[in-house]
C-alpha cells in the first residue's frame, strides 16, 4: 500500500521524499485522501519543508527566507509567501493564498482565501476577497504572416492603491506597455475583469461583472453599474456614471450619466428606448 501511495503521489508531481505518504489500509484510504492532497505546498510544488521555506510563527503559513515580513503579520496555515516579497505590519494573509515573488503588500491589508498575487503591489488598508487574481498576463496576441497566434510580451506590473476593496474572483491583469493601476479608495465588486494597461482613478466604483478591455483610461469618481463593458483604448473622463449593461465604444469626454449600447447621454438613451417602444406598439397593435 505504501508503494502504491508513493506512485499515486508521483502522479501529482510530488517528490519521492514526500513526507505525507504513509501506509494506509483500504478502509482508511478514503478518509485520508483529502488530508493527503491538502498537505502544505505551493503552486510550484515547493512545500514548507523545502530548505528555503520556513513556517511563519504567527498562523503557521510558509514563507521564503528572502521574504521581508513584518513580525505582526498573520499568515494562515496553507498560505505561501515567496522570495523578495514585502508584507507590511498587521497584514493578514488567508489560507491558500499565494504571494508571488517580489510582490508588495501594505500595512493592515487583508488577503482572503485562495488569492493569487504576482507582479503587483497592494497598498495600505486594502481588502482583497477570496479567489482574486492580480498580476497575471494580459490577453494580448498578434497574428503572424502564417496565421499563427503569437503572444505579446506582458512584462510590467499591476498597482493597487490604498483603501481599495476588490470583490471575490475578480481578475486584474499586469501591464504590457504601462502598469495597470487602480486608484486609492476605489471599490470593485465580484467577478470584474480589468485588462492589461488599464488605469482607474481614485474613488471609482465598479459593480459586478464589469468588463474593461486593455489600455482603457478611467478618471476619478466614475461609477459603473452591473455588466458594463468598455472596449479597448477608450478614455472616460472623471465623474461619469454608467447605467447597468451599458457598452462604452468611444471616448466619453463630458461628465454626466450615460447608458445604452453604444453608451450615450442618459436622456438620449431614454428617448431611444421610448421611440423603440412606440414603434414596436405600432407594428404589433
Amino acid at each position: 500500500m505504501a508503494l502504491a501511495l508513493r506512485r499515486f503521489a508521483a502522479s501529482f508531481g510530488y517528490p519521492p521524499h514526500f513526507q505525507c505518504v504513509r501506509a494506509l489500509s483500504p478502509l482508511r484510504f478514503a478518509n485520508s485522501y483529502s488530508s493527503f492532497v491538502s498537505c502544505d505546498s505551493s503552486e510550484d510544488g515547493v512545500g514548507a519543508d523545502h530548505p528555503e521555506f520556513r513556517k511563519w510563527h504567527n498562523g503557521g503559513g510558509s514563507f521564503h527566507k528572502f521574504a521581508c515580513i513584518d513580525p505582526t503579520v498573520f499568515i494562515e496555515f496553507g498560505a505561501v509567501v515567496h522570495s523578495k516579497s514585502v508584507v507590511g505590519q498587521h497584514a493578514h494573509i488567508g489560507s491558500g493564498a499565494v504571494v508571488g515573488p517580489c510582490v508588495t503588500i501594505g500595512q493592515s491589508t487583508k488577503i482572503g482565501y485562495n488569492v493569487a498575487l504576482s507582479n503587483c503591489s497592494i497598498g495600505d488598508s486594502c481588502i482583497i476577497h477570496n479567489g482574486v487574481c492580480i498580476g497575471q498576463d494580459g490577453f494580448g496576441f498578434t497574428v503572424d504572416e502564417h496565421g499563427n497566434m503569437l503572444k505579446k510580451p506582458q512584462m510590467l506590473n499591476a498597482r493597487v492603491g490604498n483603501y481599495v476593496e476588490i470583490g471575490a474572483n475578480t481578475c486584474i491583469d499586469r501591464g504590457s506597455w504601462r502598469d495597470t493601476v487602480v486608484g486609492d479608495h476605489s471599490k470593485i465588486d465580484n467577478l470584474v475583469q480589468i485588462g492589461h494597461n488599464v488605469v482607474i482613478g481614485k474613488s471609482c466604483m465598479l459593480c459586478g461583472q464589469v468588463g474593461i478591455a486593455g489600455s482603457v483610461t478611467i478618471g476619478d469618481y466614475v461609477t459603473m453599474g452591473g455588466r458594463v463593458a468598455v472596449r479597448d483604448h477608450v478614455s472616460i473622463v472623471s465623474k461619469v456614471r454608467l447605467a447597468a449593461t451599458s457598452c462604452v465604444t468611444k471616448d466619453i469626454t463630458e461628465p454626466g450619466d450615460y447608458g445604452g449600447f453604444p453608451a450615450v447621454p442618459v436622456h438620449e438613451w431614454r428617448r431611444q428606448v421610448a421611440n423603440y417602444c412606440r414603434t414596436s406598439k405600432k407594428r404589433n397593435p
